[in-house]
């Protein structure tokens, strides 16, 4: 069976490293900075299952690949099958209106839907409510995929080599390390909060036309908070601008999260190709696996699997791209 070198150990290499490992692949995993962590971009996700969601400014591919992604994640870690919702302020509704016509799967609740779905949002008069979304802990995904792959044999090795440094077959999925032509660097920023007198069972966005915000529920009363899509090649920590904005629209969702504490804040970059779509690019014998932008999760486990078909199998997938 093939042997595969894998560079870069965030979402998408660990979950080639699976694939492979799954279809039989003697598998090398190799990162700069070892086990996944503050230092890579999957560390700051949301952790949302959303496609249809994400379809209000996606590709047809990322909605397609992503209705699977929950059965993929359900043989690595817990899941939380609870939909998603999305409001609007009164002044904003006009958004909410525009999001129903670009999704689908989704039904319109009313000010007592709302309450009855999420009471502590009963100031709220109208939502959607995507009912076959979920999410998951990224961190605690990425933490059991390592012992997943730990248990198949493949464990992370930690050094900063190229795909010059490596013979044979190379899966690249550096991110923004990467050589792969067309990336650019989109910055996101985040937020984690302490609030335990509040109680989302769900992920909830709240529309606006300039500070759209998202916030993911996780155990202990803890809340992440994102939204920032920032065209930048800078990696410095988040502005105070960014905080601002993330968190004056919190307190617009709900004003007790003014009385949160503020546990974290980090920003990353995230990388994409022009249309957002991420891309198994062969060049040679390396094969880039990138582009994931802010579907990391979301896209992951396709990603992984079009690039082993294609590794073993001579497969080529709608992601593959030989361009």
């Amino acid at each position: 069976m093939s042997d595969v070198t894998i560079i870069g150990a965030g979402v998408a290499g660990l979950w080639a490293a699976y694939a492979l490992r799954k279809d039989g692949a003697d598998v090398r995993l190799i990162d700069r900075n070892g086990p996944p962590g503050p230092h890579g971009c999957s560390w700051w996700a949301g952790g949302m299952l959303a496609p249809h969601c994400e379809g209000a400014v996606s590709e047809q591919a990322v909605i397609d690949h992503g209705r699977q992604a929950e059965a993929s994640w359900e043989e690595i870690t817990p899941i939380k099958k609870r939909g998603s919702l999305v409001v609007a302020l009164e002044r904003d509704r006009r958004e909410l209106d525009r999001f129903a016509r670009r999704t689908e799967a989704h039904r319109r609740l009313n000010a007592n839907d709302l309450a009855e779905l999420e009471p502590e949002l009963s100031a709220h008069k109208d939502g959607l409510f995507f009912e076959t979304e979920s999410h998951l802990d990224p961190r605690h995904a990425l933490v059991n995929l390592v012992a997943v792959l730990r248990n198949q044999g493949v464990d992370i090795e930690q050094a900063d080599v190229t795909p010059n440094d490596v013979d044979g077959t190379i899966i690249d999925a550096r991110g923004m390390a990467s050589d792969a032509p067309g990336l650019r660097g989109v910055r996101g920023e985040m937020v984690v909060l302490r609030a335990p007198d509040i109680h989302l069972s769900r992920p909830v966005r709240l529309l606006h036309p300039r500070h759209p915000l998202y916030i993911v529920p996780r155990d202990g009363g803890i809340y992440m908070l994102g939204a920032t899509q920032i065209e930048s090649i800078s990696r410095g920590a988040p502005t105070a601008r960014s905080i601002l904005e993330l968190l004056s629209a919190a307190y617009a969702l709900d004003p007790r999260f003014g009385e949160a504490e503020v546990l974290e804040t980090g920003a990353d970059l995230r990388p994409a190709f022009a249309d957002n779509v991420p891309r198994v690019k062969p060049r040679g014998r390396v094969v880039h696996l990138n582009g994931l932008f802010r579907h990391g999760y979301l896209m992951a486990p396709a990603l992984a699997k079009q690039a082993r078909d294609y590794i073993l199998h001579g497969q080529k997938g709608d992601l593959v791209r030989e361009d």
